[in-house]
């Protein structure tokens, strides 16, 4: 598997995405028989993956069977919940319990896992000792916002791989250094990344947008600055994915041939507006949505949201038109996605990542106040 590429895939499904992607970017030679294999999700509160908050057993359960197809059979699911929750109950809230027993996999609460302590980038750090033992380790980060680091993917995912007394202290000596630093030495193989339904805020979920994506790849650092402009972020706002890069982790950079798209057309329709969070709900005033992909909606609430923080959404009475209901539809205003093509702006791709409309949106706002 090229270490450089991006692998992308769209649809709801979690485990059928899973399997194709992986077989797809021919990860399948990084595992034999007999290797031990851990996977880590995010599964930082008991909530299940619907609130945007956790990674989707359906996700693990695609991961398994491929390894299974790989000859691994020696695969543990490991994890800490977050210091304020119990891993135990999250197994049971998250289904992870049931695919336990379904496929022969073991669950392994990091909370009470030996510890080690390493220096790394010059921090004396305390980390769960499982996640070094195994032959091939694999982070199943969710894509979503957080309150303190804007976002939070593949390279903060492995803080679950710390004592509770670690965590808090990441917290009190500020989680962008640690984050990167424990980066160096915690260096998963693969990382597949949940972006079916990711927080549109909060890593505790509470306002999940369905993002119907998986996001698959080998390098932490360019996989969350990827996920990033999907979010609507600048990569070089988000301090622990710059100070991983600068300590050798990976590379931010996205080439014009980094990301390889499987399944393009597949996205999903988008819930009735009714069903959406109440963040969501009051970003739906500024769209005009017409049989909208789920996916090409949620880059755009995501646009928005960015937009909204900056207070650029003040006094804005236009409407940003998106979905295939506006194929063919020439007129005034903006689009977003192929499908709203005609309008005299417009935000080219299918999809359109949400770092992207918020660069033309923002143009375009700007422009109708003058």
């Amino acid at each position: 598997m090229d270490r450089n590429k991006i692998f992308v895939i769209y649809g709801s499904d979690g485990l059928e995405e899973a399997r194709r992607v992986l077989e797809a970017s021919g990860a399948g030679a990084l595992f034999k028989p007999g290797m031990k294999v851990g996977l880590k999700p995010n599964l930082v509160v008991a909530k299940p993956a619907s609130s945007g908050a956790t990674t989707s057993p359906r996700v693990v359960a695609g991961t398994v069977e491929f390894l299974k197809d790989c000859g691994v059979t020696d695969i543990t699911i490991m994890e800490g919940s977050w210091a304020g929750d119990s891993t135990v109950r999250a197994w049971q809230t998250c289904g992870y319990r049931d695919l336990s027993q379904k496929y022969g996999v073991r669950l392994q609460d990091l909370k009470s896992d030996r510890t080690r302590s390493v220096v790394a980038a010059g921090l004396k750090l305390e980390i769960c000792v499982s996640p070094l033992e195994v032959d091939r380790l694999i982070n199943l980060p969710v894509l979503k916002g957080h309150c303190q680091t804007v976002m939070t993917c593949a390279l903060k995912n492995l803080k679950g791989c710390l004592p509770d007394s670690e965590k808090r202290r990441f917290h009190s000596i500020g989680l962008h250094r640690p984050i990167a630093a424990l980066n160096t030495v915690i260096r998963p193989d693969l990382i597949l990344v949940d972006s079916l339904c990711g927080d549109l805020t909060f890593e505790e979920g509470g306002n999940p947008i369905e993002m119907n994506r998986l996001i698959l790849g080998a390098d932490p650092v360019r996989i969350d600055a990827f996920g990033a402009s999907l979010l609507g972020i600048d990569p070089s706002k988000i301090e622990h994915l710059i100070l991983a890069e600068q300590l050798g982790v990976g590379s931010s950079k996205i080439l014009s041939d980094t990301v390889v798209e499987l399944a393009r057309g597949t996205n999903q329709p988008l819930a009735k507006p009714a069903a959406l969070p109440r963040a969501a709900r009051h970003l739906a005033q500024f769209v005009d949505a017409r049989e909208a992909c789920s996916i090409c909606y949620a880059g755009l609430i995501h646009a928005l949201y960015r937009l909204d923080e900056q207070g650029a959404l003040r006094g804005v009475h236009e409407k940003i038109h998106v979905g295939q209901g506006f194929r063919g539809v020439q007129g005034r205003g903006i689009g977003t996605g192929e499908c709203a093509a005609g309008f005299e702006a417009c935000v080219r791709g299918c999809p359109p990542g949400a770092e992207d409309i918020l660069k033309k949106v923002e143009e375009f706002f700007r422009s109708c106040n003058r």
